[in-house]
């Protein structure tokens, strides 16, 4: 509990400060870089402060030139203050709506070029579809949490259809993520944070134009994330209802199914 208090204090001290030094020069410039940057530079730190350490894997072998939308698994509230720091250049992530209330916050993820999600409206989830295109059509990664929300065994839930309609309509590669052991360090309903070692491994791009189908692209992707897994959690569907997103959640990716 103490780790966890340590890094909320740590991001309510240092929030002000980047939004003052972050808002203040894209306003000037209108470049958005700056003030992305320090948040991502927040967000790991805050990580760090647990006492959770980080070993990557395959980042070294995306072309930094080249846009990708990110599918990841998603079994914790750690993973995007972990993983979305690491993605070469600038990524956009589905945010839901409500976040976009929160002072600071709310007025940096929209210079940031998040896209809100109402995840109870369906209507809404298709939306958020076609502004996530517009933002990869502007060169900007994507990162999608293609469960739609986090498991609480680890193991994976059904993917949701809305990220591999973006892929196939988009045509840019897509890079499968595995993230491993913050379901120990923090896993779905606790609050408190255990040190402990988290690895994130980015999987070979895949292109969709070479899939006949979404429904083979998600085939694909579900295997390669499912490969990345810990022995214990892999194969099979998780037994994790599809239906609820838990309230304490920093994030809700929501698509239409």
């Amino acid at each position: 509990m103490i780790r966890t208090i340590a890094m909320l204090t740590f991001w309510g001290l240092a929030a002000p400060a980047a939004a003052l030094i972050g808002f203040t020069w894209t306003l000037l410039t209108g470049d958005v870089r700056v003030l992305y940057r320090l948040f991502m530079w927040g967000a790991w730190a805050g990580v760090w402060i647990t006492g959770v350490r980080v070993e990557i894997e395959g980042l070294d072998k995306l072309n930094r030139a080249q846009s990708y939308i990110f599918m990841s698994n998603h079994v914790s509230n750690l993973d995007p203050p972990i993983q979305i720091p690491l993605i070469p250049r600038r990524t956009s992530v589905m945010v839901k709506k409500e976040l976009f209330k929160v002072p600071i916050l709310g007025r940096a993820m929209r210079m940031g070029s998040l896209v809100p999600v109402d995840r109870g409206n369906r209507d809404a989830g298709i939306e958020a579809v076609r502004a996530a295109k517009a933002v990869v059509a502007q060169g900007l990664n994507m990162t999608i949490y293609v469960e739609g929300h986090r498991s609480f065994d680890g193991k994976l839930l059904p993917f949701k259809k809305g990220p591999f309609y973006l892929a196939m309509e988009c045509g840019v590669p897509v890079v499968p993520v595995t993230i491993t052991g913050t379901h120990y360090a923090m896993p779905k309903a606790c609050f408190a944070i255990k040190p402990g070692k988290v690895k994130v491994i980015f999987h070979p791009p895949i292109q969709p134009q070479d899939f006949g189908s979404r429904e083979c692209l998600t085939e694909k992707v579900r295997a390669v994330i499912d490969s990345g897994l810990q022995e214990q959690y892999r194969q099979g569907e998780s037994t994790t209802k599809n239906t609820k997103v838990h309230e304490g959640s920093a994030t809700a990716h929501v698509f239409p199914s």
